[in-house]
């Protein structure tokens, strides 16, 4: 389904379920690896994308289509997952850096993860960026998205965007080749 009939069945109220579904297998696979990218735990991702689906569900009523349904959804997943490492970090008393480190070491000792050492020294250096140049780089590298859209999923502007992700991919040069 495109998201216009998606948004129109949802509206009605015998069709909620069927469209939500239509829109879940739409974005979920999607929505799952942004989110993934962010906190780097399987089971964590996992709890997160649920209640991304939530939000989702409870607040598709009042998405007035002035951006694209998908944008939306990541700038709610991206939220989520922003909101989740804050409270990982209140909760426990510790800084960013810290759960950033823990981050790192879920990435080099966790059973989900796969990858070879290219991979994982990438994925290092992305968790030793500042948290918005890391966004930038996983929605304009990983996922593709025009600056457009991930200005409209952050709420920044492109220029500021092309500089965050100019100084992301500099970042990681830097780390790749000296580490």
């Amino acid at each position: 389904m495109e998201d216009k009939e998606i948004l129109q069945a949802f509206r009605v109220s015998s069709n909620k379920d069927f469209a939500f579904k239509n829109l879940v297998a739409e974005y979920q696979e999607r929505i799952y690896w942004h989110v993934r990218k962010i906190l780097i735990s399987h089971d964590d991702t996992d709890d997160v994308v649920q209640e991304v689906f939530i939000k989702v569900y409870k607040n598709l009523d009042t998405f007035r289509e002035a951006s694209q349904l998908f944008t939306w959804i990541y700038r709610i997943a991206t939220n989520e997952a922003l909101n989740f490492l804050k409270k990982r970090q209140r909760r426990h008393a510790v800084s960013m850096d810290d759960v950033y480190q823990e981050l790192e070491n879920t990435l080099s000792h966790g059973e989900h993860i796969d990858g070879d050492e290219i991979q994982m020294k990438l994925q290092k250096a992305l968790l030793k960026l500042p948290e918005k140049q890391r966004l930038v780089f996983n929605m304009r590298y990983f996922d593709d998205l025009k600056y457009d859209d991930i200005s409209e999923i952050t709420g920044t502007s492109v220029g500021a965007l092309k500089a965050s992700y100019h100084l992301a991919v500099k970042k990681i040069e830097e780390s790749l080749t000296t580490g």
